[in-house]
């Protein structure tokens, strides 16, 4: 990384930033956003309407980063719930509403930020591997400040593992902290929190299928016999298919029922519906949707009535306590083990209803499945990835597209292309890999959306630490020196000397 293409990039970036705060602080001001960005005000009416046009919605303000730092953690804690609390917890540690301890980040980089500075900068400036020209200092490569000038069998490398030792030790300790924190915090909301359904129930999958019995009856003698004292009652799972669209069409009508009934603008509560909503007169839309809900809700009951005899494999188990209930999810409930699956009843509003009828082979089939689809993935992402690395290197880019050349040779054009485009074409490839990790969960079988974007998470993880980590630093190592895998003893050293200044220049 050149130091003026670094400055470019560092100029680029608070420019953006500076916009995005602009927009931000304007467009939250302006009243048809309020769904957007005030959406919990808005679903508990406690939204001011504003009519009168003021010129102030049109001002950028930054009174609003400095409010967002007042809540405590007691008023997260009751608006966002747990999860917003340790989601905050990643950013900021916080005891009292006016003390401000410190940033969670900002202790990982300070350490590291003085460790790099005053130990191994100096010792790194000390080599004599790289030629450091003063004279052109914002021209010239950072490289002669990273690991890559240190002399060849140096004793002073040792500072450099004794640093990553330290930083991990200190990184460590401060993850132990929080997880432990964090735990207190769950315990007390767990205990201090009301019991729910899903507490005190399991979902069984693989129910086995009796021509004797119905599913239905069959759960219940085995939980019965099983379970005598513990076992409460049972749910089946039905084919749900049309009564699931049709209460997902209920939710999006009732969702438009609440925003109009918000709205003080009578301009919004009138209009036409149909084809495109203009041949047909306009109406009351606050009057054709309720009529519209309450079709809904009885197409829905119609739907319930015939669900008998579309019962699936799989039921909700409810326990008389906690207790009863985590045994039967701790405990192999029969002999064949991939009959009677017990797991983790999700919450009500968080069921992914699609695989509750899957089989656990197709399930498995399904998993096999995603995982060579990642793989793929992850090796074609690959492709972007070496486009990044032949962007930072000029020379290799020119003998890519010579037509360049006259291009490249203005100064602010190169500056942007080695240290702004790289990240930027990263970063919109970037973009395209949760959805596509979200859909891949998807298909694996899991019944509760916490569930798949949990998977998601963890697809996202590994695909990052071996296409950004990894791969984004050998490639620009390996791909410029393919010649070395001709001499496999020159790998090691080739490589120790490569790689540092290949991440130094990510």
């Amino acid at each position: 990384m050149i130091l003026s293409a670094l400055l470019t990039s560092v100029g680029i970036n608070l420019g953006l930033c500076f916009l995005f705060f602009t927009l931000y602080s304007v467009l939250r001001k302006q009243p048809g956003n309020a769904d957007v960005y005030a959406p919990r005000l808005v679903a508990e009416g406690k939204l001011e309407p504003r009519i009168n046009f003021n010129l102030e919605r049109l001002l950028p303000s930054a009174g609003w980063v400095s409010s967002s730092w007042h809540p405590t953690e007691e008023e997260l804690l009751s608006r966002a719930g747990l999860d917003g609390v340790v989601f905050m917890r990643i950013i900021i540690f916080r005891r009292n509403r006016y003390i401000l301890i410190t940033y969670c980040s900002l202790k990982v980089f300070s350490f590291a930020g003085v460790v790099g500075l005053c130990a191994l900068l100096p010792i790194n400036y000390m080599g004599n591997q790289i030629v450091i020209d003063f004279s052109d200092f914002t021209n010239k490569s950072l490289e002669s400040f990273s690991i890559s000038n240190v002399n060849d069998g140096s004793k002073k490398l040792w500072v450099h593992f004794g640093a990553i030792y330290a930083f991990t030790a200190f990184v460590c300790y401060l993850l132990y902290l929080e997880y432990h924190y964090i735990s207190l915090k769950r315990l007390a909301y767990y205990y201090s929190s009301e019991p729910k359904p899903d507490q005190f129930t399991v979902l069984v999958r693989g129910i086995p299928k009796s021509y004797a019995e119905s599913l239905s009856a069959n759960v219940e003698k085995f939980f019965s016999e099983y379970y005598p004292s513990l076992y409460l009652s049972h749910y089946m799972v039905y084919h749900t298919t049309k009564i699931q669209k049709l209460i997902s069409e209920a939710d999006k009508v009732s969702r438009r029922l609440a925003y109009l009934k918000s709205t003080q603008k009578t301009s919004q509560r009138y209009g036409r519906v149909g084809f495109l909503g203009i041949f047909r007169p306009k109406i009351d839309l606050v009057e054709y949707y309720e009529k519209k809900l309450e079709e809904l809700e009885d197409n829905a009951r119609t739907q319930q009535s015939l669900l008998s005899g579309k019962e699936v494999p799989a039921a909700f188990v409810s326990f008389k306590s906690r207790l009863g209930a985590a045994v039967a999810l701790h405990v192999q409930q029969g002999e064949n083990p991939t009959e009677w699956l017990t797991e983790r009843a999700p919450e009500p509003e968080d069921v992914y209803w699609p695989f509750f009828s899957a089989s656990f082979i197709s399930r498995w089939i399904g998993n096999v499945m995603v995982i060579f689809a990642c793989v793929i993935l992850t090796i074609l992402f690959f492709i972007p990835v070496i486009i990044v690395q032949g962007l930072t290197n000029l020379d290799q880019l020119e003998t890519w597209f010579p037509f360049l050349k006259g291009i490249l040779k203005i100064a602010f054009i190169s500056q942007v292309i080695t240290g702004y485009l790289p990240s930027l074409i990263l970063k919109m490839f970037l973009y395209l890999v949760p959805p596509v990790m979200i859909m891949l969960s998807s298909i694996q079988g899991y019944v509760a959306n916490s569930q798949i974007e949990k998977s998601a998470c963890n697809k996202m993880l590994w695909f990052t630490i071996w296409n950004i980590f990894f791969a984004n630093a050998l490639s620009g190592t390996v791909l410029y020196r393919v010649n070395i895998f001709l001499e496999p003893k020159e790998i090691p050293n080739t490589l120790a000397v490569a790689v540092p200044g290949q991440v130094y220049a990510c």
